[in-house]
């Protein structure tokens, strides 16, 4: 099992995105709404916020009258990491597509969780609806995501504490790298694929 991080690298953390003007998000939660949003996504987006994180979930950070893909794009680029949160029926979903180019395009630090399937599965259909250009985009988006080392989840037979844990540990790590600071110990190695 891995172990969370220090009590005082958390703080100083804390106390550094305090003491500057920060963006409105560190954590933007890209996932597939019928798929996890009562689940993976909200204990997330919970999880975080109990850390004293900013985290944006569209269903609890939107509000009526915001503009939708202008708030959405808005917290990606203000965001210093981005999880996606790969599921079943992720790659039908053209915001999903959308979030997760925009994200790798902005070069955000990535961390993708893949529940109910494995990285290999995921592909970008062409359904006639979205021109060359746009799929180009979204293929190119979740090749990168596929080849990046994350978290997988089996939501029959998993632990969710387990889950919670690990994928806010592990967002604790990036976010104290993309400061500047490396969170590991000389001796310690960075987390790997974990199955959960």
């Amino acid at each position: 099992m891995q172990r969370s991080l220090p009590y005082p690298q958390i703080l100083r953390y804390l106390t550094q995105i305090q003491a500057k003007k920060q963006p409105r998000t560190d954590v933007f939660i890209n996932h597939r709404r019928v798929d996890t949003n009562k689940n993976v996504a909200g204990l997330l987006y919970d999880q975080l916020a109990r850390l004293k994180l900013r985290p944006f979930l569209d269903s609890k950070t939107l509000k009526p009258g915001d503009k939708l893909m202008e708030r959405i794009d808005m917290a990606i680029r203000d965001s210093k990491v981005g999880i996606a949160i790969f599921s079943p029926h992720y790659c039908e979903s053209f915001y999903c597509l959308h979030e997760l180019a925009m994200i790798m395009e902005c070069r955000k630090k990535l961390i993708p969780i893949f529940v109910d399937l494995k990285p290999s599965e995921l592909r970008v259909v062409d359904d006639g609806s979205r021109q060359a250009m746009e799929l180009a985009r979204f293929r190119w988006a979740v090749e990168e995501a596929k080849h990046t080392v994350g978290l997988t989840f089996d939501s029959s037979n998993g632990d969710w504490s387990d889950l919670l844990r690990s994928a806010s540990d592990v967002v604790m790590k990036n976010l104290l790298e993309v400061e500047g600071e490396t969170p590991l110990h000389k001796n310690q190695k960075p987390p790997q694929n974990l199955n959960i």
